[in-house]
C-alpha cells in the first residue's frame, strides 16, 4: 500500500475519496436535521446512533462510486457520462441501503431522510468532484518534471503519455539531449543545455528529473545530478516513472537489473497468509451472494442444451510457477467447439458461443465456478488471467518476461482486465503483460480490494466480454 501511495495520482484520488466520504456522512446529518427540525422531540430521538448511521450511509455510497469506477485514474468520458455514472452509483448504493435496513433494522433512517440524504449527497459530491478535478488539472499544483534524454527511450513519454489524463500528476517542462543522441522529440520541447541542471532546477523550482538517456555508460552528468539531489530534486529512472504514472511496466524499457533492484515482488509469509485469507473470505462471500444466480445459469443451460449435455466445462490452464491445473466454468460454447483439439483465441461474435453462453460471458456469470478453484488454492480472487498451456508455451518464446506473470497465482479478476480490453492475440497478450507485471510487482491487500470493487463496473457495463 505504501508503494501505491507514492504515486501522486493515487494520493490525489485518496484525498478526493476521503473528502467525499466526509461529505456523504454530512449529507445524512443535514437531511436528518432538515426532516426533523420542526419537531424537537423527534429530532432528539433521531440523534441516537446518528453517527453510526451516517458512517454506514457514507461507506455504502462510497463503495457504489468505487464499483462504478469513479476513482479510476484512467477514467475518460464526457461530463454527461460522468454524471450518469455518478447517478447510477447513487442508485446502486441506495438499493443496497434499502436491503441493508431490512437486514439491520436498527440502522433504518426513514424514507424521507434517505431520499433527502441521497439528493444532498449527489449534489454535494458531484459539485466537489468537478471543483477538485479542476484543481488537479492546474499546472501550479503538478510536479514539475524534466527528462534527461531526448532519444528513443525518452520519446516514449511523448508518444505514449501525451493525453491530459496521462499527465494529471506532473507537468513536463521539456527534454535535455544526452551526448551523441539522435533527437526524437519535438524540437520545441528541447531545453537549453548551456545552463547547468542544478541552476535550471533552482530557477524553475524543479521537482523531479527523469533519467531516460539511450546509453548511460559514461554519459550521465553525475555531479550535476548529485547537486540537484542536494536541492531536494527527485531523480527517477524512466522505467520507474512510467510504472508509477501509467500503472504498467513498459516492456521496451525493461532490463533485468531494473527488475532486480526496483523493489516489489512481496512474497513474505505474512503477505502470502493475508492474500490467502482474503481469497477464501472473498470467494465464500461471493458464493453466498451469487448462489441463486448460479442455480439460474444451471437451469438455463439445461433448458437450452437438453438432458445429457454438460453444465460445467473443464479446461487446462497454467497457474503459479508454471504448474497446470483444471479450471472450471459454466459451459458457454457448443460441445463441438474444439472437436479437432486445436486451441483457438476467442473472437468477437464467436459462432461457437451459445445463446445462454453469450449472456453469461457478458455478465461474467460463466466464471463463477472458478470460486472452487480459488478455494482449492489453484487461483486467487485477484491476479493475472490464467491462459491455456498451448498459448503460454508459444507466448513465452515470443514475448520477453512473459513467464514472470506466473510467479503468483492467476486470478478471477485482475489489474490487466480492468486496464486493457479483452485480449485475443499475441499483440494483446504483450500489452496486457505490462499491466500484469505491474500487479505482480505491487500487489497487496489494498490493491486487491480496489480491483475487486472496480470489477463490478466491468460486470455492469460488460466491458471486454467476448
Amino acid at each position: 500500500m505504501i508503494r501505491l501511495l507514492r504515486q501522486p495520482i493515487v494520493r490525489w484520488l485518496t484525498l478526493m475519496g476521503g473528502c467525499e466520504l466526509l461529505l456523504l456522512a454530512a449529507s445524512l446529518n443535514v437531511a436528518t436535521y432538515i426532516r426533523f427540525a420542526p419537531s424537537p422531540d423527534d429530532l432528539e430521538a433521531s440523534m441516537q446512533m446518528l453517527t453510526a448511521r451516517a458512517v454506514m450511509f457514507a461507506l455504502v455510497i462510497f463503495l457504489g462510486m468505487a464499483a462504478l469506477g469513479e476513482y479510476r485514474s484512467t477514467l475518460r468520458m464526457s461530463w454527461r457520462g460522468q454524471l450518469a455514472r455518478h447517478a447510477i452509483a447513487f442508485a446502486l448504493g441506495g438499493l443496497v441501503l434499502v436491503v441493508g435496513y431490512y437486514v439491520v433494522p436498527q440502522a433504518y433512517v426513514g424514507r424521507g431522510v434517505l431520499g433527502m440524504a441521497l439528493a444532498i449527497g449527489f449534489i454535494a459530491t458531484a459539485a466537489f468532484r468537478a471543483l477538485f478535478m479542476r484543481l488537479v488539472e492546474l499546472e501550479a499544483l503538478k510536479r514539475r518534471v524534466i527528462v534527461l534524454g531526448a532519444g528513443q527511450r525518452a520519446a516514449q513519454i511523448h508518444n505514449r503519455m501525451r493525453r491530459r489524463s496521462d499527465r494529471r500528476g506532473f507537468c513536463l517542462l521539456g527534454y535535455v539531449q544526452g551526448p551523441n543522441e539522435n533527437v526524437l522529440v519535438p524540437a520545441e520541447l528541447l531545453l537549453d543545455t548551456r545552463e547547468s541542471l542544478a541552476g535550471y532546477a533552482r530557477r524553475v523550482k524543479l521537482d523531479e528529473i527523469v533519467v531516460g538517456v539511450d546509453d548511460r555508460r559514461g554519459s550521465l552528468p553525475m555531479d550535476d545530478l548529485l547537486a540537484c539531489r542536494q536541492l531536494g530534486v527527485q531523480i527517477t529512472d524512466l522505467t520507474t516513472f512510467v510504472e508509477r504514472e501509467a500503472g504498467r511496466v513498459q516492456l521496451t524499457m525493461l532490463d533485468p537489473s531494473w527488475l532486480v533492484f526496483s523493489g516489489g515482488f512481496n512474497a513474505s509469509p505474512f503477505a502470502l497468509f493475508v492474500k490467502r485469507a482474503f481469497d477464501i473470505g472473498a470467494s465464500l462471500t461471493i458464493a453466498l451472494l451469487c448462489w441463486p444466480v448460479m442455480l439460474a445459469v444451471v437451469a438455463a443451460i439445461r433448458i437450452e442444451s437438453g438432458r445429457g449435455q454438460p453444465i460445467l466445462y473443464r479446461q487446462e490452464r497454467v497457474g503459479e510457477h508454471g504448474r497446470s491445473f483444471w479450471l472450471y466454468k459454466f459451459r458457454s460454447m457448443r460441445t463441438d467447439a474444439e472437436m479437432d483439439g486445436v486451441a483457438r483465441w476467442a473472437k468477437s461474435n464467436d459462432d461457437r458461443v451459445t445463446r445462454v453462453g453469450r449472456i453469461c460471458r457478458k455478465l461474467r456469470f460463466d466464471e463463477l465456478p472458478q470460486l472452487w478453484n480459488v478455494i482449492r488454492g489453484d487461483m486467487s480472487i485477484v491476479g493475472p488471467r490464467p491462459e491455456r498451456p498451448q498459448f503460454v508455451s508459444d507466448l513465452e518464446t515470443k514475448i520477453r518476461y512473459y513467464s514472470l506473470r506466473h510467479s503468483i497465482k492467476p486470478g478471477l479478476a485482475g489489474w490487466a482486465q480492468l486496464s486493457y480490453p479483452y485480449g485475443a492475440s499475441e499483440e494483446d497478450a504483450a500489452e496486457k503483460l505490462k499491466y500484469d507485471l505491474f500487479y505482480v510487482k505491487n500487489h497487496n491487500l489494498f490493491l486487491d480490494m480496489v480491483i475487486l470493487i472496480e470489477t463490478v463496473e466491468v460486470v455492469l457495463f460488460g466491458r471486454g466480454a467476448r
